[in-house]
């Protein structure tokens, strides 16, 4: 494992990243031939630090303000949606992993750029034995496995009364198997491809029930009474995939302003795209759907992030708001992408618009288009 050479700090790691952009364009068409973020680009973003925002400090890592990761993450996404994809699923699987037992904790943050994976669908059965759990089952949808040190497993216990106990299991990625199934039309580079546990033994110390920690609980001693470790998860993912799907919404729209200059519209009098008046409103369109999008998501970022530093948990309409808003900033952002897409005619399915970014974009914000 390489990357051990990132800075201490995060002080930079926005620009960091931001420098970063060239290299991930560069490998995007290898990257979908191969259904996978390459490694070199894997490689220079834990170079970067990017794996260490929600690290302990105590291990080596940043703790990143809500802010900074939320910047970092889009400057990753701009370049390849899909790698920004993988970069916000292992930041928030760093973050569950730092609410473990801290037993746990030491055995997986050995180093401080870790990467740790995850799934949510429960495909996962565990049965309780002495010491732990046995775990088996099919669990899809794992980004970035094949690129992982660690994965939380989301399995389901028969508690022999109601309906069964979902749990984060944490297991090192070697117990694990990867079919390699990852064959989508979109995301395509992300390498979501399905992990299989057969039997495998899980200690004790390395199980988190997600019931309680949804309600805030969590078993770790050492961060309970840290701030940063009591955000909720559900709204920090609501900030961290805004940040990949706005950043998806501006790439694709930035270049669209910049193939309107290199084509014309076919059996049209316009040599360029740019000449047409209703190109032009299609731009302004786009553009206020993704600086709506925006406003959306700065407000509910900093009503996270206002939270971080006092004991107020946060009310039940708080928390809808910040859920609704994402989820609104989401339609606002595919509907920007249709405009877009409607406008950019035959040509921007041409493989080489993927180096560009152009089709990542559109891929991942228009369920069908290739690729991402």
């Amino acid at each position: 494992m390489t990357g051990s050479s990132a800075p201490r700090s995060d002080t930079d790691l926005v620009e960091r990243v931001h420098a970063l952009q060239p290299l991930v364009r560069s490998h995007a068409l290898r990257a979908e031939r191969q259904v996978r973020v390459t490694a070199e680009v894997v490689e220079a973003l834990a170079g970067a630090g990017i794996h260490r925002m929600n690290v302990p400090r105590r291990h080596g890592g940043y703790q990143s303000s809500l802010r900074t990761q939320v910047d970092a993450l889009s400057e990753v996404s701009a370049a390849c949606g899909s790698a920004g994809f993988m970069a916000l699923i292992q930041a928030g699987c760093a973050f569950i992993a730092a609410l473990f037992p801290d037993e746990a904790q030491d055995e997986i943050f050995t180093h401080p750029d870790v990467r740790v994976g995850g799934t949510l669908v429960p495909g996962s059965k565990a049965v309780a034995v002495d010491g732990g759990c046995l775990v088996s089952g099919n669990s899809p949808f794992a980004t970035g496995c094949q690129d992982a040190d660690w994965h939380l497993l989301t399995a389901s216990a028969d508690t022999g009364q109601g309906p069964p106990e979902m749990l984060w299991l944490a297991i090192p990625m070697t117990d694990l198997t990867v079919l390699d199934d990852w064959n989508v039309s979109a995301l395509t580079r992300s390498g979501s491809n399905t992990v299989v546990a057969q039997e495998v033994h899980v200690p004790a110390q390395s199980v988190l029930p997600v019931g309680p920690l949804l309600a805030g609980a969590f078993p770790s001693q050492r961060h309970g009474a840290d701030s940063f470790y009591h955000m909720p998860v559900l709204l920090l993912f609501c900030a961290w995939t805004a940040a990949n799907a706005l950043d998806l919404a501006r790439a694709a729209l930035t270049e669209f302003g910049e193939r309107i200059h290199q084509r014309g519209i076919t059996y049209t009098f316009y040599e360029r795209q740019h000449e047409a008046p209703v190109t032009h409103l299609q731009f302004a369109e786009a553009a206020m759907k993704v600086s709506s999008a925006e406003l959306l998501a700065a407000d509910f970022v900093g009503l996270i992030e206002s939270r971080v530093t006092d004991a107020e948990p946060r009310t039940p309409q708080e928390r809808s708001r910040i859920r609704a808003r994402c989820g609104y900033l989401a339609r606002l952002r595919k509907e920007a992408a249709d405009l877009v897409g409607s406008a950019s005619g035959a040509s921007s399915l041409h493989r080489k618009h993927a180096r560009a970014g152009f089709r990542s974009s559109i891929g991942c914000l228009r369920p069908g288009w290739n690729s991402c």
